[in-house]
Formats: C-alpha cells, sequence, structure tokens
C-alpha cells in the first residue's frame, strides 16, 4: 500500500507540493508511518502567501456581522464533524479520543467567543470633545497573520489563534506541527464549506524553512507562535527585528501546592488528570507536586503510587484507555531519558514508567513515572520533561512552597489545594505566575479570558483569546472629526482644542 502524501491547504483548496522534501507522520498506537508530510520549499511559501495577501483586503471589508456568521456556520460544522475531528486528532498525537473531544471543544469555545467580534471591535465616541469636535477610534484588521501551532493541541490551539484573528478581518497562514498536520488541513476545509472565500484561511507545512519564511516576509503583519521556550525566543526576536507583532508561547514546569488542610482524595484524583492526561504532553499539565510537610507528603506519596500503577494505558480508541502512547519515538526515548537522570541524581523512583508492560508493544508507549524527594538543583525539577513524569518536592512552609515556584524560570500555569481561604488568596495574590488555579488543576482559563505566562513562558505584549486576542489580531485607528461653517485662519503653532 502506498503511503499518502498530505498536501498545503491555500485558495480554498488541497494544494499539492513542489518541494522533494517530506517528513513522516506516524500512527503513535503502532509506530507505523501513516503518511507523508511535505515540508515546504520556496515556491509553496511564496504560493500559500501570496493566495492569503490577494484574500486580505476583501475580508477585512467585509462587516463584522458578515464574518462572525461565517465562523458561526464554522463552529456548527466542526460540531457535526466532531467525531471525525476527534479521530484524526487520536490518530496522528495519540492521546485518548475522549481527550481529543475535549480539546476540540476548549478550541471551539474560542470560536463561539469570536462569533460576537461586532461587539468586541466596537471603539469608542465622545460627543464635543472641544467647540464643534467629535471624536471616535475604531478597530481594524492587519492584514495577513502567521499561526505556528505545536503537535500537542493540534486543533484547540490553531482555533484559539486563528477564530479572533479571521473574525477580526484578516487572513491566516496556519503552520501547524509537521507531526500531526491533518487536523488543520481538514478544519480549513470546513471553513471554506462554511461560505468562507478562497485564501482566508491556509495551511502551509513545513519545518524551519517555513516558519523562518513567515517570520520575515514582509506581507505577514503578526505570528502568534506556541512551542518551546528556545523557539518562542527565537520567533518574537526575529519576527519583532522584522516590525511584526508577536505573541510566542514558551515553555513551562508547572508546580501544584498541597497545603496540609488539603483534601487529599481530591488532590489525587487532580494531580492523576493533571500530570497524566494526554501523557503529560500538555504545555499545562502538572509536572511538579511541592508538598508542605513530611507527614503530607507521606500520606500522598503512597496513594498516588497506588494510581499511577493503575492507569489503564493502551488504544488511544479504547474508550476503557485513559492514557495513550506518546508523539513519537524520539520523544518517547527523550521522557525516558529525563527518567534516568532522575534516578542519577538520586530522586527516589517510586514509580518506573519504563517498566510498564505497555512498552513492550509496538507504538510509543511509555508507562507512568512518579518521583519523590526531588531537588530544585536537580535536572527533572529544572527542565520541561512534556511527558507523564511527576516530581514530588516536599517543603516545610507554605512561604517555602511560595517562593519555590517563583524561582523557577518558568511561569505558566499554578495550582494551590486548601481548605483555607485566606491561605489561597495570598498564594495567587504573591505567585509569579499568568495562571492561577485554587483547587483547580488546570487553570486554562475560558476563552472570554486570555490565555498566557509570565517570565520565560511568553514573550510579547498579549496573552491568546480573550479581549487580548482581539487587541492583538487588530490595530486601533482615532478620527478627529470638524465641520467647520465657514473657512479658518491658517494656524502655525500647535492645535489645542477649547
Amino acid at each position: 500500500m502506498t503511503t499518502p502524501l498530505l498536501s498545503h491547504f491555500a485558495a480554498g483548496s488541497r494544494l499539492a507540493s513542489h518541494s522533494t522534501r517530506t517528513a513522516p507522520v506516524f500512527n503513535p498506537a503502532t509506530g507505523a508511518v501513516a503518511a507523508h508530510v511535505p515540508l515546504a520549499d520556496a515556491a509553496d511559501i511564496e504560493r500559500v502567501i501570496a493566495d492569503a495577501a490577494a484574500a486580505a483586503p476583501a475580508w477585512g471589508e467585509r462587516s463584522a456581522l458578515d464574518r462572525a456568521r461565517v465562523l458561526f456556520r464554522w463552529r456548527e460544522l466542526c460540531l457535526a464533524h466532531a467525531d471525525e475531528l476527534a479521530r484524526l486528532i487520536s490518530s496522528e498525537h495519540g492521546k485518548v479520543v475522549a481527550d481529543a473531544r475535549g480539546e476540540l471543544q476548549r478550541g471551539l469555545e474560542v470560536v463561539e467567543f469570536a462569533v460576537g467580534i461586532p461587539h468586541l471591535m466596537k471603539g469608542e465616541f465622545s460627543d464635543g470633545v472641544a467647540t464643534g469636535i467629535d471624536m471616535h477610534s475604531l478597530r481594524r484588521p492587519l492584514g495577513v497573520v502567521a499561526a505556528i501551532t505545536p503537535f500537542n493541541f493540534p486543533a484547540m490551539v490553531p482555533l484559539w489563534m486563528i477564530a479572533p484573528a479571521l473574525a477580526c478581518g484578516n487572513t491566516v497562514v496556519l503552520k501547524p506541527s509537521e507531526r500531526d498536520p491533518s487536523t488543520a488541513v481538514r478544519l480549513a476545509e470546513l471553513f471554506v464549506e462554511a461560505g468562507a472565500p478562497a485564501g482566508v484561511l491556509n495551511v502551509l507545512h513545513g519545518d524551519a524553512e517555513a516558519v523562518n519564511a513567515l517570520l520575515t516576509d514582509p506581507r505577514i503583519e503578526a505570528v502568534s507562535f506556541v512551542g518551546s521556550t528556545p523557539i518562542a525566543r527565537h520567533v518574537y526576536e526575529t519576527a519583532a527585528k522584522h516590525g511584526k507583532r508577536v505573541q510566542a508561547m514558551g515553555g513551562a514546569k508547572n508546580h501544584m501546592v498541597v497545603l496540609p488542610d488539603a483534601d487529599l482524595d481530591q488532590v489525587v484524583e487532580s494531580l492523576m488528570g493533571a500530570a497524566y492526561g494526554s501523557a503529560g504532553e500538555r504545555c499545562m499539565a502538572i509536572s511538579v507536586a511541592v508538598v508542605v510537610g513530611d507527614a503530607t507528603a507521606d500520606a500522598l506519596v503512597p496513594r498516588l503510587a497506588e494510581r499511577v500503577r493503575a492507569l489503564k494505558i493502551g488504544e488511544p480508541a479504547d474508550a476503557s484507555s485513559e492514557m495513550g502512547p506518546l508523539v513519537t519515538a524520539a520523544h518517547r526515548d527523550r521522557v525516558r531519558g529525563f527518567i534516568d537522570v532522575g534516578v542519577r541524581e538520586g530522586a527516589t523512583l517510586v514509580v518506573d514508567g519504563r517498566a510498564h508492560t505497555i512498552t513492550t508493544r509496538d507504538g510509543f508507549f511509555l508507562g507512568g513515572s512518579l518521583f519523590d524527594h526531588v531537588t530544585s538543583a536537580m535536572e527533572i525539577y529544572r527542565e520541561e520533561i512534556f511527558g507523564p513524569v511527576l516530581c514530588v518536592v516536599r517543603v516545610a512552609t507554605a512561604d517555602e512552597a511560595l517562593a519555590l515556584c517563583n524561582a523557577h524560570r518558568y511561569g505558566n500555569g499554578v495550582a494551590i489545594f486548601t481548605r483555607n481561604g485566606g491561605a489561597a488568596r495570598a498564594f495567587a495574590h504573591r505567585v509569579q505566575c499568568g495562571m492561577v488555579g485554587i483547587n483547580v488543576p488546570i487553570p486554562v482559563p475560558m476563552a472570554f479570558y486570555s490565555f498566557g505566562g509570565w517570565k520565560e513562558s511568553a514573550f510579547g505584549d498579549h496573552n491568546q483569546h480573550g479581549m487580548d486576542g482581539v487587541r492583538f489580531f487588530t490595530k486601533l485607528k482615532t478620527v478627529t472629526t470638524r465641520w467647520p461653517a465657514g473657512t479658518d485662519a491658517a494656524s502655525f503653532s500647535m492645535p489645542t482644542l477649547k
């Protein structure tokens, strides 16, 4: 059987690549190559950007209400095809189908938010700022924008970026991860089916060559990115140097602080989903549990270990599976290497995912791992592992836990579990982090709030979706209006209003 070759998407249809370079797309559950994705060359890049640029003026001039209606129909089509999209996500990423459905739903919530764009695009108006003079502001689209998205959320993160961008009147070049690229193309097809003009939403497959072209091409006005911190920094610096707006989300090392008064049953269940859901391949996964007091840790760790050992790891399409494989063999081996490092560093490996029976199967499977007695000096604490590995750090006081969170170079998400409202409020106020959960393990904001971290987890002035997304994908224009009854004499001084 011939392995299929995927296509770019431009001018409203699938577009064959000129490039001879390709990358394999795996089925993580079997380890087999399911398809090949083209890695765009200069001709592909030019064709896709040119199509987006050609479509931009007309799409930007359509009324906000008209654009919103297209997005509404798109949402309905995505819901109608939700099972298909979830299976597509799962087959290339490896997350279980139920998790893929949840990802799609969280993405579509931003589409729902963007349907309200006629209200969100409203400017301000001041009547009579001076004698006979009114002033108003309005938001205008930027033109062509680029969305560069990661492998771990092939539907949700693209929807977070492209929904507000499209609703605000921009055309989009979406560069999905080459590891799981098919969902992006299917979303673009459904957008055209919803009534969008050709060229408004385009998909360009590729690697660094495509990314760097999007960062430097003068027709691209803004870049939205999610990925690792080193690449996020490169994206931010390169695109900003070329005069573009940039929002670049980087890495994370999300902590959950467990105070002695916390409900440990709730903590265990929350940690299981937050640390091992999607095999830990989430930028908002909890990878560090900071437990206050040895007595609390001694009670928590055995209960966690029992649940980690009982994790139902299997085929993503199996409804009983709680965790599927990792996305590629290379990534699985990288995560396994971090477990090796943790053992060498002296952390206590309570549950060894390397020894799970599932690892003998075909596919990129790895069991859940649990470390205890991890310290802040260890590499497994400092670095983002991005896999099913949870590190337990023991501290003596709540202040020490807070200091640990604040000292880490990442500041994406953090959680605290406690029954003490005062302690939770003080922690939320003092912690140096962009998103905080109180008895909520994965505090991903709803669509009408904005998503973003602090420190080395984010580069740029605006977060994603919410009103920050509207601000990022529009430019503000302020108009001062006067209708004089006669001719004024020339004035050579700075005008003042009376």
